[in-house]
């Protein structure tokens, strides 16, 4: 049940700096330079070619000492005591996130534990995770395994557009998916504490409908801008939706039934579904946030049409998951209504058959939204 603790103070958190623009990479030294002078780098090898090295002259040019550590594509708690125990060798004294999602979230707790400041450098505009206080962490086969929370914010996240816009289409349609869901599971979590242990301010619920009337006004066309490697301003508005107001939307606004939807998504055993993005599962999660929240089929329509203009998966098939069996499915309502999920954020009565008979809705919602447009 939301608020079980009766608590009365409103809280609103965010990063103590947010810088957006094209070449922005090229000013990180200001932005770093009170940190220290010994960071600890991490990214991936693919995006160390696309970015890192660059990051890297950048620094080392203001005399900035770098540590590479090569992040091996799983935030987990083996890959995080791997490379801070890295960390702890060199004598680093800040660390620096280039990347994704699941390096971002590596990247905080790597910090948390060498008790450290981040900086949050995103290479993609997929996620929301940038901003936020906590990581999602996984077991090594990538199924979900725990929130981690932090007492700060990183310090800086800055988003370089002209690097994010090189990303593929699709990783800016799946932040879409993750931000889409920001509002509608704000509103469902509002009589329920927020990720700092306070409930939603005024200013969280006003960040989650900005985000939500930009994805609208500009989903779709960013996507297409995307695809042409064009730096346009509905992009910026985009990429900024999807980093910073989702980022600050659900953090302070509260998560509900589509993420915990997501969560328990991971535990089906299955390459395809493995295989897509987290906001692309997200919004399926969001379809099922709209079934349990009631939603009239003009509303559900409103949401379905523009994820599947960008491209987001709204039916199980999408997922790659059409002959999951009903025993499949009600391992994923029974782990998205684990103890401690969001989805207990909702202030309505929620069982795991309910959630289940959410999922096989939500999936007629997509198939007949398709079927009604011709698609």
């Amino acid at each position: 049940m939301p608020n079980p603790n009766r608590v009365t103070e409103k809280l609103f958190q965010s990063p103590s700096k947010y810088i957006q623009g094209p070449s922005a990479i090229h000013n990180a030294p200001k932005y770093l330079s009170s940190f220290g002078a010994a960071p600890l780098l991490l990214s991936d090898d693919l995006v160390y070619k696309i970015a890192g090295k660059e990051l890297t002259t950048a620094l080392e040019v203001a005399n900035f000492k770098v540590t590479r550590g090569i992040f091996g594509g799983e935030a987990s708690k083996d890959e995080i005591s791997r490379l801070g125990a890295l960390g702890k060798e060199k004598s680093v004294d800040f660390i620096i996130a280039l990347g994704g999602g699941k390096t971002i979230d590596s990247a905080k707790a790597i910090a948390d534990d060498l008790g450290l400041k981040v900086a949050v450098l995103p290479t993609t505009a997929s996620t929301d995770a940038p901003c936020s206080a906590l990581s999602v962490l996984y077991r090594p086969n990538g199924e979900f395994e725990n929130y981690r929370f932090y007492s700060n914010n990183p310090s800086v996240v800055l988003v370089d557009t002209s690097v994010v816009v090189q990303a593929p289409a699709r990783f800016l349609a799946s932040g879409i998916g993750d931000a889409l869901a920001t509002n509608l599971e704000a509103k469902a979590a509002r009589n329920s504490p927020n990720f700092g242990g306070g409930l939603p301010t005024e200013v969280a619920s006003a960040i989650g409908a900005k985000c939500e009337e930009i994805l609208f006004k500009y989903g779709r066309q960013a996507v297409e801008a995307n695809k042409a490697k064009a730096v346009t301003p509905a992009f910026e508005a985009v990429v900024e939706a999807n980093t910073l107001l989702s980022g600050l939307g659900f953090e302070s606004g509260g998560l509900a039934a589509a993420h915990a939807i997501h969560n328990g998504l991971t535990a089906i055993d299955n390459h395809t579904l493995h295989t897509k993005m987290h906001g692309e599962k997200v919004a399926f999660g969001t379809v099922c946030q709209l079934i349990l929240d009631g939603a009239p089929t003009s509303e559900m329509d409103r949401y379905i049409s523009l994820m599947v203009s960008v491209g987001l998966p709204t039916t199980l098939a999408d997922l790659g998951i059409e002959n999951a069996t009903d025993e499949e499915l009600r391992r994923v309502a029974a782990l998205a209504c684990a103890p401690n999920e969001t989805i207990w954020n909702m202030d309505r009565v929620i069982t795991e058959e309910i959630v289940f008979n959410a999922i096989r809705g939500a999936d007629v919602a997509g198939k007949d939204y398709k079927v009604r447009n011709g698609l």
